[in-house]
């Protein structure tokens, strides 16, 4: 029974791929057997600059987000975005904006790059299927179809790079003051294996996979629904010729950032703590400086919602949420756009329906 699944999948997987080729073949007149592996390669490299330049662009607010979501209510050093940047510039200077910012990128290159392939291809497979299914070989994707590609691709990409993150969310919440410090990726990973176990690697995962379908789903959804929508309105002459500006497609990719991040927020800071939790030498925000409380242990999801509401009330759940709107609204629209234009530059398609 088994052997016969595999079979049937191979066979779907094989038409599929055939049909595309096919297709491909026909529309250029060519065959160029080397061209879908290239075609990859561009949409690779497309993603990876995105994901690179866009957190580049937001470092510090993203570094002041995680503080805020960590720190001990017992030992406050961050009160807001304003104070917040000013402690950091005050007491670690221009590298302490950018603390971590050389992990986040390595991490989310490869994490954008896996993402925006993951949600093409997605997109390919399951535009395919519903045409057949509709029987309706001009079909396109709804907005729940998006939703679907868009959390398949982060679900994808997140746990490809999860163990990147949970160490990454470390090294950025390390100050001058911590006890230890991380010397870097490596080390970082090396030294949670040893002290703690492989299954450390992934505390927090659960919450990230549960948060990746609000998020990125709504990301894409939202963002190719307010592009398809802008085409065919056309509103306010903000389209010409079919195509959407730069400034166009960068509210669009903010309005999606924006949706994206307030759903799934509290799903966020939970996986954060969950991921401190077990530091033996964590850092001085995490523990207040040592001179109080130590952060609470969590058995789990759960645990960790339950705990952070009852000790610290409801609002925990949205700390560092100001920063985070501030950075996720250009950090989102200039990974967009960055996407799409180096795409243009390497001479990617864009449409799926191409």
């Amino acid at each position: 029974m088994a052997s016969e699944d595999v079979k049937r999948s191979e066979s779907a997987v094989t038409t599929i791929v055939n049909l595309a080729e096919e297709a491909k073949f026909a529309k250029e007149g060519v065959q160029a057997p080397s061209h879908a592996f290239l075609s990859i390669c561009k949409s690779l490299v497309a993603g990876g600059v995105a994901g690179g330049v866009s957190r580049s662009a937001v470092a510090p607010l993203e570094r002041l987000k995680i503080l805020l979501q960590v720190q001990n209510p017992h030992g406050i050093k961050y009160n807001g975005t304003i104070q917040g940047l000013k402690y950091i510039w005050k007491t670690e200077g221009f590298r302490g904006m950018f603390k971590g910012n050389g992990t986040n990128c390595a991490r989310i290159i490869p994490n954008s790059a896996v993402k925006f392939f993951s949600y093409e291809e997605a997109s390919k497979g399951i535009l395919y299927l519903y045409r057949q299914q509709s029987g309706n070989e001009d079909a396109q994707l709804t907005p729940l179809l998006c939703l679907g590609a868009g959390a398949c691709a982060g679900i994808i990409a997140m746990s490809a790079t999860y163990p990147m993150d949970m160490v990454r969310g470390r090294l950025t919440v390390q100050t001058e003051m911590s006890p230890r410090h991380y010397r870097g990726i490596f080390h970082a990973l090396t030294t949670v294996l040893r002290e703690e176990g492989p299954r450390a690697l992934y505390k927090g995962w659960l919450p990230s996979v549960i948060g990746v379908v609000p998020y990125v789903g709504l990301n894409f959804a939202v963002y190719e629904s307010l592009k398809d929508w802008l085409i065919k309105r056309r509103p306010f002459g903000l389209v010409e010729d079919s195509e959407l500006g730069v400034t166009t497609k960068l509210a669009c990719g903010a309005a999606a950032g924006t949706v994206g991040q307030t759903v799934a927020y509290p799903l966020d800071v939970i996986r954060r703590r969950m991921q401190m939790a077990g530091w033996k030498d964590a850092a001085s925000v995490v523990t207040g400086d040592g001179n109080s409380k130590a952060p609470l242990e969590y058995t789990g999801m759960v645990d960790a919602f339950r705990k952070t509401v009852r000790y610290e009330g409801f609002g925990a759940l949205y700390k560092g949420l100001v920063p985070n709107s501030v950075k996720v609204v250009p950090s989102i629209a200039i990974a967009f756009v960055t996407y799409e234009l180096v795409k243009d530059v390497l001479g990617v398609e864009l449409r799926i329906s191409d």
